[in-house]
């Protein structure tokens, strides 16, 4: 498959890209502001289309065996990995991550996501249940039958295949919107689904904005709608979804804390502190972006933390030695500078970074300076909101009660993680932590093993492992006679 940007940006319905005559808008390489395509949106028209073609694939997918699905879904992730060098470098256009990031990570992760699922297609069973002698029950688990997923822009192809492949293994037919400022990898994975031999219909991309979302999420024909997203998004997707009773699976944002006790392995807790901060230049909603760090250890932690950073590159994304890519768009950019002068103006101070990075060639594009800032308070801005950006908080602790209660107020529940080689310690106020996905002694690893999502307003349901099962399937429960039927009448 090629690598090369398209010129125009299609959506893909029944086997096929599709002409639309919905509005147009460009997909920008944030690195450069060079366009990298024109995208044309789904309308009205072209989602009923989507929906009509899902419909008659779904039937024939679902009629299929595990084993059957699994077959497919497991040539998928052969082809994903036979295409990771194209797909990485296209990601990389159009999201401004690293290659180093993309190549190793992003396509390597939905492929893995694929394989998962398709090992558990081909074991999912319901149960028997033993009545007495005059009877006994049985239940199915059984696919919903259309479902829609809405893809963030920070993890495009990984989180499609997220989506797509528990959606796929349970036999839905799936319809995808990309993030209309990462549309390039959905379509290239439709491809790919159907040289792996899955029946046209069942992937289904609708590119577009929140209008072409809306004509998912309201729609009575779609049963699930999964989004990655903002939280506002997740709202107003759960009001839409409400109309119709969909079932909804919501990944949100998050403040999450990194709690490092001062008898931690400073380095490794360094380690994880850049990984939860500036991995993606910052865009990742679990990202530990408040590190509460205990007293005994601030000076050593935050003289490691701004010598690493210091050594950082901040690059072209297409370079393997880039370290830190550039931001999404230069909107988010601004945002990102606006919540760095609201933390200078609120008084938190700047150990390092703090500016758009303009050296060479990036005064191109969205680059901002990793940044960390110290003396910080739990009620200030930055502290409090989700800046989704290279922008860490340091915050000093004395005692766990402290940290905990500390850590825990906020509205958000995505993520949390704890440094200590007090092994009891740590499930102790791990056990304690308001948050879905939790760490030890590392932080921002996903295995598609583990369940992915939050509590309180960092969402519902959960991505990966066996538990996404049960947000695309549903149970039939089936009694059994076997004797005769007596009425009192």
């Amino acid at each position: 498959m090629a690598a090369g940007p398209q010129p125009r940006c299609r959506s893909w319905i029944d086997g096929r890209e599709v002409d639309s005559a919905g509005a147009r808008f460009t997909t920008i390489n944030p690195a450069t502001g060079d366009v990298l395509a024109e995208v044309e949106a789904a309308d009205d028209v072209l989602v009923a289309h989507a929906i009509t073609s899902a419909a008659t694939g779904q039937k024939d997918w679902a009629a299929r065996t595990g084993a059957e699905r699994a077959q497919v879904l497991r040539r998928a992730a052969e082809l994903l990995r036979r295409d990771n060098a194209a797909l990485a470098r296209l990601e990389t256009l159009d999201t401004g991550k690293p290659i180093a990031e993309t190549s190793s990570v992003d396509v390597a992760s939905g492929a893995d996501a694929l394989d998962y699922f398709a090992a558990l297609a081909a074991t999912m069973t319901g149960e028997s249940v033993d009545l007495g002698p005059s009877a006994f029950g049985y239940t199915r688990r059984e696919p919903l039958g259309i479902v829609a997923g809405i893809g963030a822009w920070n993890y495009p192809l990984q989180i499609a295949c997220w989506k797509a492949a528990p959606a796929l293994a349970c036999g839905n037919a799936m319809i995808f919107k990309p993030a209309e400022l990462t549309p390039l990898t959905a379509i290239r994975l439709a491809a790919i689904f159907r040289e792996a031999g899955l029946p046209d219909g069942v992937f289904n991309v609708v590119q577009g904005a929140r209008d072409t979302g809306q004509l998912l999420t309201r729609s009575p024909d779609i049963r699930k709608v999964s989004l990655t997203g903002e939280v506002g998004t997740g709202r107003r997707v759960m009001a839409d979804a409400a109309a119709t009773l969909k079932y909804v699976t919501l990944e949100l944002g998050g403040k999450s804390p990194l709690i490092v006790f001062d008898d931690a392995h400073i380095d490794n807790a360094v380690s994880a502190a850049l990984l939860a901060n500036f991995y993606s230049a910052g865009e990742v909603c679990s990202n530990g972006t408040r590190v509460f760090v205990q007293r005994g250890i601030r000076t050593q932690f935050l003289a490691r933390l701004k010598a690493r950073i210091s050594a950082m590159t901040i690059g072209d994304p297409l370079d393997p030695r880039t370290d830190v890519g550039a931001l999404i768009s230069e909107p988010h950019m601004n945002k990102v500078l606006s919540y760095i002068e609201t933390g200078r103006r609120e008084g938190a101070e700047i150990l390092v970074g703090g500016r758009r990075a303009t050296h060479g060639a990036l005064h191109r594009g969205a680059f901002v300076e990793p940044t960390v800032f110290v003396g910080c308070q739990d009620a200030m801005t930055i502290v409090r909101e989700e800046i989704f950006g290279p922008v860490m908080a340091v915050l000093d602790f004395v005692d766990e009660d402290e940290v905990v209660a500390r850590a825990n107020a906020s509205d958000f529940g995505l993520a949390a993680g704890v440094f200590t080689r007090d092994l009891a310690r740590a499930h102790r106020v791990i056990a304690r932590m308001e948050a879905g996905t939790c760490w030890i002694n590392q932080y921002n690893v996903t295995p598609i093993e583990l369940p992915f999502g939050g509590y309180k307003q960092s969402g519902i349901g959960r991505e990966n492992s066996r538990a996404a099962l049960d947000h695309y399937t549903q149970i039939k429960s089936v009694y059994v006679a076997l004797g005769d039927v007596e009425a009192p009448y």
